[in-house]
């Protein structure tokens, strides 16, 4: 008798289909966290993220509602979307967590991250540094007469491009800020 030839994972609807339906893939999701605005609120989110070993790429917060004591936390986080919903279910399940929205995958959003850039140079090179500051419409909000400071807002990977154009002119310094990010349309 011959024995059955089975390749593993040969159909989806198989028996014998031994692949993982776990995604492995590692995606970059926003997360919009409405909580309590009250001392140690952001202590408990990200103890949650810290003591799961889940990284943060990027984190805002800011208060949105002062009469009803609300704060709403921005957290640019990766994983696969196993770990994003067990992220999303664990933060739903803390206290003073009001809501959990994942901006990447409810629809539409504007994310974009602000950045300071220190750019000391002379003649050419600060000649060049405005013009480029210019084409990527970031302005200047401090200047010396060896130094600019240019202040730029936009998408993450603009302000990449940015940086790396400004290094070969003198960029000694930079700081960027979290990704703030809000649904669009309707809601």
């Amino acid at each position: 008798m011959s024995a059955l030839k089975i390749e593993k994972g040969a159909s989806s609807h198989s028996a014998y289909d031994l692949r993982s339906h776990m995604s492995e893939v590692v995606e970059t999701h926003t997360l919009a966290v409405l909580v309590a605005n009250e001392a140690g609120v952001l202590a408990r989110v990200i103890g949650l993220f810290s003591g799961r070993g889940y990284n943060i790429d990027s984190l805002t917060v800011a208060e949105v509602d002062h009469e009803g004591h609300r704060s709403r936390i921005t957290i640019v986080t990766s994983g696969t979307p196993q770990v994003i919903e067990q992220i999303k279910a664990q933060l739903g399940r803390l206290v003073p967590v009001h809501d959990v929205h994942d901006l990447t995958v409810e629809g539409p959003s504007v994310s974009r991250e602000l950045a300071l850039f220190k750019v000391k140079g002379t003649g050419e090179h600060r000649v060049e540094a405005l013009r480029i500051a210019e084409i990527f419409r970031a302005n200047v909000v401090d200047s010396t007469l060896e130094s600019f400071v240019f202040e730029l807002t936009g998408p993450p990977e603009k302000v990449d491009a940015f940086a790396e154009l400004m290094r070969p002119l003198g960029l000694v310094e930079m700081a960027r800020t979290g990704v703030a990010a809000i649904s669009r349309g309707a809601g």
